[in-house]
């Protein structure tokens, strides 16, 4: 099979290491991490644009690197081939490999943060690229520069509120990772914010056969021509209706 894979770069080193070890030929095209925090429909204008500006007739289907996202495929729709997405939330329960390991995880451990490489070395520390579009990412001198003191130190305390949430950071390794550069970063980053530390082994398997053509219905969804993707509130993640437009 000759496939195209669209795919978050968050993901890149991942992809990459299963593309390499694929049977068939498999394009890839990284687009750049965050679009799902410019909100679903942004997301999905972005994903609709790389899919529908696919050479269909080059390819047997085209690979989503990605999991739900905050509802950033829910209305994604296929051409005239077939769409291969993960049932999957999100990066994390691919990072995971498996959706029920990253659901017990969490549900054991609430307020966690994750990280990977992907999430470290894509941008700045944790920094998503949303966060510097709104300008999460400024500083608080920048903030009160830009709107005062008082509403400055007034919005940079909402920006970060978030943070309050989490008191774990833990470290997804895959073992792709080059030296222990990435687990330091990761390290340093909780100690910077006052969480625990904890690591935990990533399983790649959704990766490789994602590009390897083991499409089961159990962990993929396989959206035939003309119909699309929609989000369901159940254990299968997501779900094909035929499209309407």
């Amino acid at each position: 099979m000759r496939l195209k894979l669209i795919s978050c770069e968050v993901i890149f080193r991942e992809m990459c290491d299963a593309v390499a070890h694929s049977p068939h030929q498999v394009d890839v095209e990284f687009l750049p991490k965050g679009l799902h925090d410019i909100g679903a429909p942004g997301m999905r204008e972005s994903l609709q644009s790389a899919v529908d500006r696919t050479d269909t007739a080059r390819y047997d289907a085209i690979l989503m690197g990605y999991g739900l996202c905050g509802n950033g495929l829910h209305g994604l729709r296929a051409a005239s081939i077939p769409l291969v997405i993960p049932r999957a939330h999100d990066c994390i329960a691919l990072l995971f490999g498996s959706r029920h390991k990253y659901r017990e995880y969490f549900e054991q451990n609430p307020g966690v943060y994750f990280a990977s490489t992907g999430w470290l070395e894509r941008g700045q520390s944790l920094a998503q690229l949303a966060q510097i579009r709104t300008g999460i990412a400024a500083t608080l001198e920048q903030m009160i520069a830009k709107y005062g003191d008082d509403n400055g130190r007034y919005l940079f305390e909402e920006l970060h509120r978030y943070e309050t949430a989490y008191h774990q950071l833990t470290y997804i390794e895959t073992g792709l990772e080059p030296n222990a550069t990435f687990e330091q970063r990761a390290r340093e980053e909780a100690a910077r914010k006052g969480w625990a530390f904890a690591k935990l082994r990533g399983d790649l398997n959704l990766f490789q056969r994602l590009v390897g053509g083991q499409w089961d219905a159990a962990d993929f969804l396989v959206v035939e021509p003309r119909f699309e993707i929609v989000a369901r509130y159940d254990d299968g993640v997501i779900a094909a209706r035929r499209s309407s437009a």
